[in-house]
C-alpha cells in the first residue's frame, strides 16, 4: 500500500496536444504546495532521454516517483499520453495500491483539433502531422471504466475547476513544505 487515506492520486491521460500538461499546471497553481506533478514527458524525454516503447524504463520511473511522493504525503498528478497497452498495468497497480482516493481523466480531443493545437507548440517544426497521426489513438481508455472523459469543448478553466471539485482538492489546504 502507498500514500495515506488523505492523499489524492489524479491520472491525466490523452493524446498529444489534448491539454494534459496545461491542466496539470493549472491544478498545481490552484492547489499550491503539496501537489506533486509526475510528467511522463519530463521523466521519459528529459531524465532518461528514452523513446516511448513497451517495457521502457520510464514506466517504472513514473511509478516509483508517484509512489515516493504519495508516501511523503503529497497529492500526486500523473500526466502523459500514457498509452493503455504500455502503461495500463502500472497505472492499474498504482491505483490498487493507493490508500487514498484515486481519480482518472482522459482528455479527448479529435485528431483535427490535435493538429491545430499542436501547431502552437514549440515542437511544431520538429513533429509533423504524419507523426501526430502515428501517435494518435482514439479514446485509448484504461479498462474498467476508471476514467472520466473530458472532451475538447471543456475549457482549461472548466477542466481544472471540475477536477479540483471532483477530487476534493478544492477544499483541502495546501501543504507548507
Amino acid at each position: 500500500m502507498v500514500g495515506t487515506e488523505e492523499t489524492r492520486l489524479v491520472v491525466l491521460r490523452g493524446n498529444s496536444a489534448s491539454g494534459k500538461s496545461s491542466v496539470a499546471a493549472g491544478l498545481r497553481e490552484r492547489f499550491g504546495r503539496g501537489l506533486a506533478l509526475v510528467g511522463q514527458d519530463n521523466l521519459r524525454r528529459i531524465v532518461l532521454r528514452e523513446r516511448d516503447r513497451p517495457g521502457a524504463a520510464n514506466i517504472g520511473l513514473i511509478d516509483t516517483v508517484a509512489r515516493y511522493a504519495l508516501e511523503a504525503g503529497y497529492h500526486v498528478v500523473v500526466e502523459g499520453i500514457l498509452y493503455a497497452d504500455r502503461y495500463g498495468d502500472m497505472l492499474t497497480q498504482l491505483r490498487a495500491d493507493h490508500r487514498g482516493q484515486t481519480y482518472g481523466y482522459y482528455l479527448h480531443v479529435p485528431f483535427a483539433e490535435t493538429v491545430a493545437r499542436h501547431a502552437t507548440k514549440p515542437i511544431a517544426d520538429e513533429v509533423g502531422e504524419m507523426q501526430l497521426r502515428e501517435w494518435y489513438r482514439e479514446l485509448d481508455l484504461l479498462p474498467g471504466a476508471v476514467e472520466t472523459v473530458i472532451d475538447a469543448s471543456s475549457t482549461l478553466t472548466e477542466t481544472v475547476d471540475r477536477i479540483m471539485l471532483d477530487t476534493g482538492l478544492a477544499g483541502l489546504p495546501a501543504i507548507d513544505r
